[in-house]
This record gives structure tokens, sequence and C-alpha cells, in this order.
């Protein structure tokens, strides 16, 4: 081996060994939840109790209207065939499941659901074998179907994906799990939901993964609800969720007879602050008074265009989120397309908002920290954009990503504002946008029937 690659060899161990120590950082549900007594006494719980405070939500005469599929052209193949490679090389063959992060053993249920939502989106783009997609779906659904749950109910937060067992947020051995993530979960149902409706050879096994959890304790009250083990070993159930992700997750889970009916309200916590002239849409409940934050990003939006189709209401917030960031090109000359993003150095993961406990364009870590040096334009948010609007802005968010990947190994996180470097973290998140958006240009939403299916 050559200097050179021990040089490579030698960054990529650290940047593992680092991500071991600071993997606790995507605990996200827990940084955006609440304990249900401090909900309900501030009157957070129940549309009735806001009614007083409610938001109106009026609507935009210039969003653009949705595109029409399109087959992808050459360029935006290679891209497709790259964010795969992602998954060739993390995904685990006794599990079947895929690492979180390139070559680290474990994944949360969001990180699954974006592997298995890759995978699909992969099959629909026509660029695996139907035979290799069968093996691989068959796989994962046989691990998720045999997984150890917590407290024999639900699936823990995160797993190892050598051999299922339940890990902490650090990838170590966790006997007794660390709690569920309502929302993680609430994602895993969009993959499991879509499999069950098209591909009829792989219908049972999804049935048989969700009939093993007792989806009742994923809401109270039509809100979300997770559980979480502190350091004394003690469980807490919490609130989970705000603006945008919560009503993201609603859809899935109440596709499956779930109430979470005030999750999915988008006005009850309702507020606006103007950015660059654009009234966007956030959570009201604020750190400063709820003790946790309120990121407005792109990822929500994203993910509920991609696969649902947005709703009339999801389409008027995606629409100003997305505004606002245009505006602030606009302004500055600086590309933004922002959401969260693991990077490749301390704190090894951030918040790149468009506002964010009173206070626009804010880059923290999930303890509120300033990580300002570290505001990236994202490659997921890019590619997102793109495939939903294909706006003159999208052209130019795509072709200033277009570079940041490795052919071997997949696609990087983004690009640091500051300096212009590569963030060269590369993640099944990351990827997995990445093909969803490209099949989604091709093909439509993913949530779905698909006739050519039917059987």
């Amino acid at each position: 081996m050559n200097r050179e690659n021990l040089l490579r060899a030698r960054s990529n161990i650290i940047f593992i060994l680092a991500l071991a120590v600071g993997f606790a950082l995507i605990m996200w549900i827990e940084r955006a939840s609440v304990p249900p007594a401090a909900a309900k006494a501030a009157g957070i719980t129940t549309t009735a109790a806001n009614a007083a405070t409610t938001q109106p939500v009026t609507f935009s005469p210039d969003i653009p209207t949705q595109p029409e599929p399109r087959p992808l052209d050459k360029r935006e193949i290679e891209w497709a065939r790259t964010a795969w490679k992602y998954f060739e090389n993390n995904i685990n063959p006794k599990t079947g499941l895929v690492h979180s992060v390139d070559k680290y053993e474990a994944a949360t249920m969001w990180d699954t659901a974006s592997f298995l939502l890759a995978l699909i989106s992969v099959e629909r783009l026509d660029l695996l074998p139907q035979k290799e997609f069968d093996a691989l779906m068959g796989k994962a659904l046989q691990s998720l179907g045999r997984m150890p749950l917590y407290d024999a109910a639900l699936p823990n937060k995160s797993y190892s994906t050598a051999d299922l067992a339940m890990v902490d947020y650090a990838a170590k051995p966790s006997p007794n799990g660390i709690g569920w993530s309502a929302i993680d979960i609430g994602r895993l149902l969009v993959p499991l939901t879509i499999v069950a409706w098209n591909y009829p050879e792989h219908t049972d096994a999804a049935r048989r993964v969700i009939a093993r959890w007792s989806l009742q304790r994923l809401t109270r009250d039509g809100v979300f609800i997770g559980a979480q083990v502190g350091d004394d070993g003690k469980q807490s159930l919490l609130q989970e969720g705000r603006l945008g992700y919560e009503q993201y997750a609603a859809k899935a889970a109440q596709l499956l007879g779930i109430d979470a009916a005030e999750a999915h309200d988008y006005r009850a916590q309702l507020a606006y602050a103007e950015i660059g002239g654009i009234q966007v849409p956030h959570d009201r409940r604020d750190a400063r008074t709820m003790g946790a934050h309120n990121y407005v990003l792109s990822e929500p939006y994203v993910l509920d265009g991609l696969e649902f189709g947005w709703d009339r209401i999801s389409r008027e917030f995606a629409w100003r989120v997305y505004r606002a960031q245009e505006e602030r090109f606009r302004a500055t000359r600086l590309l933004t397309a922002v959401t969260e993003d693991h990077v490749d150095q301390a704190p090894y993961f951030v918040y790149n908002t468009v506002f964010s406990n009173g206070k626009p364009w804010s880059t923290i870590t999930e303890k509120g920290e300033d990580a300002s040096r570290l505001r990236s334009l994202s490659v997921k948010a890019a590619f997102g954009w793109y495939a939903l609007y294909r706006t003159d802005y999208t052209e130019k968010l795509i072709d200033a990503v277009s570079a940041q990947f490795d052919p071997e190994r997949g696609w990087y996180a983004g690009i640091y504002e500051e300096t212009g470097a590569a963030n060269k973290a590369i993640t099944a998140n990351t990827n997995a946008v990445v093909l969803e958006s490209l099949a989604f240009i091709a093909t439509g939403k993913l949530m779905s029937y698909r006739q050519e299916n039917k059987q």
C-alpha cells in the first residue's frame, strides 16, 4: 500500500471512530421532544387548546405545477448509479441491513427506511435486476421481522447491522434497548406500505414485520409518543416531532389506522417568520420555552413531496421554505439548500436551518451551539428541490453539487459555504434521497399503486 492509500485509510478510520463518539448527535427525535405533562401544561396537545392562537394558512398564486415524469438523461442515470454504490458497499450480507454512515456498523429505523426507499427507487429506475432486488428486499424484511424489540413492543432506536443486536447511539450493546422513536418508525412505515402495495411477492413479509409491533403505543391523544431510557435506566415517555417532520410521519401512520390526527394538524402549532420577504412557517414551540429546537429546513418537505406527493398545505409550506432559500441566493449570491446533515469533522452532525429558535439561517448543533462555520450547501436538499421544482435556481443547485461524489463510495453530504471545500461525510440518507429524487423524476411519487404490478 503506497503512502497516499495509507493516508486515505487513516482518514477514514479517524472519521469512523469520531462517529462512534459523536453518533448520539443523530438523536434528533429527542432534540424535538417534550414530556407529555409539560406539553399539556403548555397547551400543545390538542388543537382545541390552541384555537385562539391558530394561524391561518394562505396560498401562494405562484406555486409551479407539479412536473410530469420524464426519462432520466445519461448524466442523471450515472448519478443514480453512484448513489447505489453506497448501498452496494454498505449492505451487511448476513443481515441485509445497511450502515447509516460509510463503514459504520449501526443504523436507526430512519436509516433503514432510507435503505428500503433507495432499494425501491433503484428498482423503479430499472438499474437493478429483479432477482437481485427480490433477494435484497427479502433479506432486509426477514431481519426486520426477527430483530429484538424494545420492551417487546416496538423497534429500538438503533441496531447493529452486523447481528441485529440492540445498541445505543454510540453502537455499544444495549441488551434492554434505549427506547423507540415514533417519528423514525413512522418513516419506516413508508417503504413497508409501498412494498405491501406494489410487490406482491414481499407483501406477506412486510405485513409480518408490522404485525409484531404494538402500534397503539406510538401515539396518545393523536400526538406521537416516544420512549427514552435515561442514564438511570428508567424510561420516560416523550412527545415527538415539530412542524414538517411531525406531519410527514403522521401521513404514514394514518395509513395503518393509527390515530395521529393532532400530529397531522399543520395549524396546531403554526407560526410565521418573515425571512427575505417570505412568510416562512415554523413550529411555535421554541427551545427557549419548551427545551427543544424548532428547526425549519428542507428535508421533511422534500421527503413529503417525493414520497407522498404534497397535500395542499404541505405544498404551500414547501414552496415558502424553498423560496426563502432562493431569495437568500438572490440577496447574497450564496447558493442555499439547507437541511440537517452529517459533517466530516467535529461535531459530526449539524442542523443547517432556514429558521430556528427565533433566528434565520442558523447552523447549530443538537445542543443549540453555533456551528456557522459548517454551514453547507446540501447535496440531498439540492437533489430534492431539483426533482420537485426544476426551476432555473434548482438547475444552479444541481450544477453546483453535481461533482460532489466519490465514484467508488457514493455522494458526499455537501459543500461548506465558508471554504468551498467538500463535506466528505458519506451516508445512507444522502444517497437515498439522491435515488428517491431521481426515481421521482422518472416515475413520480413513490407512495403510489403501480398498475404494472397488478397481478
